[in-house]
């Protein structure tokens, strides 16, 4: 019982301390949505899509989102997704739990659970996801996984990214991206793609590699924009500042 007790105030601090670093990231820099008038535009009536992120990039998703969209968030079975998911409760967000493996942890990750939730609150226009599309565990590189959730939901990827001006990244197996305050925030999305019900193994490593090209293209985007957006404020200063002498 005491190591419960200490388990729940444990996540309940983790997960208020998250929420609180969304809040005063988001809060503290200045957004810049690219492109603006297209972002959250519906495709269609469902409305419902998958948008796909590197992970390591993926510690800013809620902001992908405005205040009274539907949206879902796979996460994680292991204590670190538990802090994620708790944070949602103060995002606003839904988290559907489960992950990918390449070998026999698939069924204990709940990876085919995982799988029905998404393709139900898709197809039923309930929620729209969000997740990551990379292989486990190998970073940059988009899994078939994403691609079928597309084919079985015949709903479309939308790949998207986040990037402040100001940053660290970790030398971990994903180059986690730490956002920090005080300075830009760019929230970027690339054009969708389809999958049909009836692709075979050749037109799903097409649709991966596709998924894989335009997250490389959006993610560079993001952060070119956010770097251009710092250099010009810092130009713009050093210009306009009284000369020595």
């Amino acid at each position: 019982m005491l190591k419960r007790i200490r388990s729940e105030v444990f996540f309940f601090v983790a997960s208020f301390l998250v929420a609180l670093y969304f809040w005063i990231v988001r809060r503290t820099n200045f957004l810049i949505v690219d492109p603006p008038q297209k972002f959250h535009e519906p495709i269609d009536q469902n409305g419902t899509i998958i948008f796909a992120l590197w992970h390591g990039e993926h510690f800013l998703c809620p902001y992908l989102y405005r205040r009274g969209d539907k949206m879902s968030v796979l996460v994680s079975t292991h204590r670190d997704g538990e802090i994620v998911a708790r944070t949602g409760f103060y995002a606003g967000f839904n988290a559907i739990r489960g992950s990918g493996d390449h070998g026999r942890e698939f069924v204990r990750k709940k990876a085919l659970q995982a799988f029905a939730t998404m393709v139900n609150c898709l197809q039923e226009g309930s929620s729209s996801i969000i997740l990551t599309a990379d292989v486990p565990k190998v970073s940059r590189v988009a899994g078939l996984g994403i691609v079928k959730l597309a084919k079985h939901s015949q709903r479309p990827i939308v790949p998207a990214a986040i990037a402040t001006s100001r940053r660290r990244r970790l030398a971990n197996w994903d180059r986690t991206c730490i956002s920090l305050p005080f300075g830009r925030m760019v929230i970027a999305r690339g054009e969708p793609i389809f999958v049909s019900p009836d692709a075979d193994g050749a037109e799903l490593e097409a649709a991966r590699l596709a998924v894989q090209a335009s997250l490389d293209a959006v993610t560079e985007r993001a952060y070119a924009l956010a770097d251009r957006i710092q250099s010009d404020a810092v130009n713009s200063a050093a210009s306009s500042a009284p000369g020595r002498g």
